[in-house]
C-alpha cells in the first residue's frame, strides 16, 4: 500500500482484515514499514510483507495478491488530484462547429440565429484557450518535476501518535526515515530543520513520559537525544581521519583528490592540534582528553577552511550503556545492507536483513551494515577522485555527463540505484568545488554505469544542480521518457524514482543526443 495521508479511520478498517504490505526498497520506506508492523502487532493484525524494487515487481505482487487489496478512501477526501475535465475533453467538443456563412439573403430570423452561433463559437474558443492554459499549468506540475514531500516514516509515526500507540522505537524509526531523506538530498535544508523541530518535541514528550519508568536505567534501555553533532559519516565507528576523507562535505571542501587538498588536510589537523597518530586510530581509542572538546575544535578550525556547516542538527540513540548511534549511522548501514553485493543473494534476503537491522535486538546486523557502509563510502570517494582527475565529467550543453566504463573499480556497486544516486550527488558537489567554469556550477548531472554486462544494459540517473537555493525538483524523469519515445530507445522505467532508468548500451548515444536537443 502506498500511504500518503493515512488517517485513523482508514487504519480501523484495515485491522478487521488481513493486510498486504508492498514495501519499496529504500530506508524511509523500511522505517515506515517497521512502524506499521509494530501497530499491527499491537492489534494482532495478520499481514503479508512483500518487498518490491520497482514497478514490475509491484504489478506482479499486486496480481498475485489482488484478492487482499482494497482501496481505502473516502469520497470527501481531498487528494489534490486534478479533475477529469481539467485534463481531458470529449472529441465532439473539439470539432469545428463553424456553420455555413451567410450569403446575405437569409431571413432576419436566420440572421439572428447566425449571430448567436457566432457569439457561442467565440465563447467556446475562449473557454478552450482558458482550458488549455489551465491544462498546461497542471501538466507542468505533474510531469516536469518529481516532488519529495514528508517522510513516509513520519506519516506512519503521526498515525501511531494520533492513536496513542506511539512507542520510543517508532519515534526512532521516524527520525531515521527523515534522516534518510536528508542524506539522500531529497528534501531542502529548511524542510529538514522544520521536521527536526517536530520530532524534537516528540522526543521531549517521550523522555518526560519515561522518566519514572522502572526500566529507564536498565541495561537494555533505549534513550533518544537531540543534539548538534559533526557532519562526518560514521566517525564514531571509524577513525576521524577516514571519516574526514570519505565524507562528501569535507572531501569536496578540501578537494582531497588533489595533492594540494591532501596538504590542506594536514594543515587542518595541525590547526586543531590533533596528532596524526590519534586521528588515524579508531575513534573509541582516541585520548579522552582530546575527545572532550573535539566538536568545538573541529568547528572552529573548519570555519577557517571554508567549512562553516560542519555541525548539523540530528538525533542519537543509546542502547543500554555501550551502544550509541547517530541517525545517519543507521541510514548508511541499512542502505548498504539493502544493496549488498558481496554475497550473491536474492534482493529479498538483503531487504529482510536491512529491515532487521532497524531493530535493537539485531545489533550484529547493524554492525555488519556499518562495515559495508564504510566500504561503500570509500568506493564512492575513490570513484569521485578518479572521475575528476581523469576529466570524466563533461559538459553536454544543458547538463553534465559522466559514464563509468566497465572495468572501473567497484563499478558493480554502482549498478544499484541508491549507491549510484549517492555517488552522483557526491560527484556533482565535488565537481562544483573543483571547476572554475561558472556555468557548469549551475548544471544538473547525469551519471551512467554498466548494469548487466551480459544483457548489455546500463543504469542512468539524473540529479538537479548543486545550488544552495535548490528546491530539489528533478525534471529528468519526464525528460527521460520523452527522449526514449522520440528515439525508440529500448529503456525500462522500472524504478519508483523516475529519474533512474535502464537502457540498452547501443541506444545510449542517440538517447543522450535526444536529451541534449530536448533540454537545450
Amino acid at each position: 500500500m502506498f500511504l500518503s495521508d493515512f488517517r485513523k479511520e482508514f487504519y480501523e478498517v484495515i485491522v478487521t482484515q488481513r493486510v498486504l504490505l508492498l514495501v519499496a526498497s529504500d530506508v524511509d520506506a523500511l522505517c515506515a514499514c517497521k512502524i506499521l508492523q509494530a501497530l499491527f502487532q499491537c492489534d494482532h493484525v495478520q499481514y503479508t510483507l512483500v518487498p518490491v524494487s520497482g514497478w514490475q515487481e509491484l504489478e506482479t505482487s499486486f496480481l498475485e495478491h489482488k484478492d487482499q487489496i482494497k482501496l481505502l478512501i473516502k469520497q470527501d477526501d481531498d487528494l489534490e488530484i486534478p479533475a477529469y475535465d481539467d485534463i481531458f475533453r470529449d472529441e465532439e467538443e473539439d470539432e469545428d462547429d463553424s456553420g455555413n456563412e451567410s450569403d446575405g439573403s437569409e431571413p432576419s430570423g436566420k440572421r439572428k440565429r447566425f449571430e448567436e452561433d457566432i457569439m457561442e463559437r467565440t465563447m467556446k474558443r475562449r473557454q478552450r484557450r482558458e482550458w488549455e492554459a489551465r491544462r498546461r499549468e497542471i501538466l507542468f506540475d505533474y510531469e516536469q518535476y518529481e516532488y519529495h514531500g514528508t517522510s513516509s516514516a513520519m506519516v506512519m509515526f503521526d498515525l501511531a501518535w494520533i492513536m496513542s500507540k506511539d512507542l520510543n522505537d517508532m519515534l526512532w524509526w521516524a527520525i531515521v526515515g527523515l534522516t534518510d531523506q536528508w542524506v539522500q538530498d531529497k528534501i531542502t535544508q529548511m524542510k529538514y530543520v522544520t521536521d527536526i523541530g517536530t520530532l524534537q518535541r516528540h522526543v521531549s514528550r517521550h523522555n518526560h513520559r519515561n522518566e519514572d519508568e522502572e526500566n529507564s536505567l536498565s541495561i537494555d534501555c533505549m534513550r533518544i537525544a537531540f543534539e548538534y553533532d559533526l557532519r562526518l559519516a560514521l566517525y564514531q565507528h571509524w577513525s576521524l581521519f577516514e571519516s574526514l576523507c570519505n565524507t562528501c562535505y569535507t572531501s569536496a571542501s578540501l578537494k582531497l583528490w588533489s595533492v594540494q587538498g591532501q596538504k590542506r588536510l594536514q594543515e587542518f589537523f595541525a590547526d586543531m592540534g590533533l596528532p596524526l597518530k590519534q586521528v588515524k586510530q579508531k575513534f573509541n581509542s582516541m585520548d579522552i582528553s582530546l575527545k572532550e572538546n573535539l566538536q568545538e575544535m573541529i568547528e572552529e578550525s573548519a570555519s577557517k577552511f571554508g567549512m562553516k556547516n560542519v555541525r548539523v542538527q540530528t538525533f542519537s540513540i543509546h542502547f543500554g550503556f555501550k551502544n550509541k548511534f547517530l541517525a545517519s549511522d543507521i541510514v548508511y548501514a541499512t542502505a548498504s545492507l539493502m544493496e549488498n553485493i558481496e554475497k550473491d543473494e536474492p534482493g529479498t534476503d538483503n531487504f529482510i536483513k536491512a529491515l532487521d537491522s532497524l531493530s535493537r535486538s539485531n545489533l550484529d546486523k547493524l554492525h555488519q551494515g556499518l562495515e559495508l557502509a564504510k566500504k561503500q563510502l570509500r568506493a564512492i570517494q575513490q570513484t569521485v577522485a578518479s572521475c575528476i582527475c581523469t576529466n570524466l565529467v563533461i559538459s553536454q550543453g544543458p547538463f553534465l555527463y559522466c559514464y563509468l566504463m566497465e572495468g572501473t573499480p567497484d563499478v558493480k556497486l554502482f549498478s544499484k540505484p541508491v549507491s549510484l544516486c549517492l555517488l552522483s550527488k557526491y560527484l556533482l558537489k565535488s565537481f562544483v568545488c573543483s571547476t572554475k567554469n561558472k556555468r557548469c556550477k549551475l548544471l544538473p548531472l547525469i551519471v551512467a554505469a554498466p548494469m548487466d554486462v551480459e544483457q548489455g544494459t546500463v543504469i542512468m540517473v539524473g540529479i538537479p544542480p548543486e545550488t544552495e537555493s535548490s528546491d530539489k525538483k528533478n525534471f529528468f524523469g519526464r525528460a527521460f521518457e520523452k527522449a526514449a519515445e522520440s528515439t525508440n530507445s529500448r529503456t525500462l522505467h522500472n524504478h519508483f524514482d523516475m529519474s533512474i532508468i535502464e537502457l540498452k548500451m547501443e541506444d545510449r548515444s542517440k538517447f543522450l543526443d535526444a536529451l541534449i536537443s530536448l533540454l537545450s
